[in-house]
């Protein structure tokens, strides 16, 4: 998988995980998720400041090292989303594999044909039958 689709993957399990705090005591991806989404809302605004404050002070000999702080800054939300993606493409571990079986069946007995994949789900279809889950709710 290229870094490309792997930022794509990211972005998609970023949208798809619900914003429900009660997860957090269930799922640790959920910290990841909230730490996910304070990076891509602050840390841009925080890149650009960065970028910024040697010309607010007119400090000209720090340009080099604020300009490589700001850059460093600016990838951090692309990293994040590596890590996400490279966390739904793995598989989930049998225990919460099984869980993740009992949900899709009881949302199908409640009339919900749901197409979630029941051999070897990954991460991102659990953030798919969590999504599903609460939109139902």
């Amino acid at each position: 998988m290229s870094v490309y689709q792997l930022i794509q993957l990211g972005r998609k399990y970023l949208q798809l995980w619900p914003q429900k705090p009660e997860l957090a005591s269930y799922f640790s991806e959920y910290q990841i998720i909230v730490f996910s989404r304070f990076v891509f809302r602050y840390f841009p605004a925080l890149a650009l400041f960065t970028l910024l404050l040697p010309l607010i002070f007119s400090i000209p000999s720090a340009y080099p090292q604020n300009f490589f702080y700001a850059i460093f800054i600016a990838s951090i939300p692309v990293q994040a989303l590596v890590i996400l993606g490279v966390k739904a493409d793995k598989f989930l571990p049998p225990s919460l594999a099984s869980w993740y079986k009992e949900g899709v069946a009881k949302i199908n007995e409640q009339g919900g044909e749901i197409k979630l994949s029941l051999n070897k789900p990954r991460y991102l279809d659990l953030a798919q039958l969590l999504n599903l889950s609460y939109q139902r709710v």
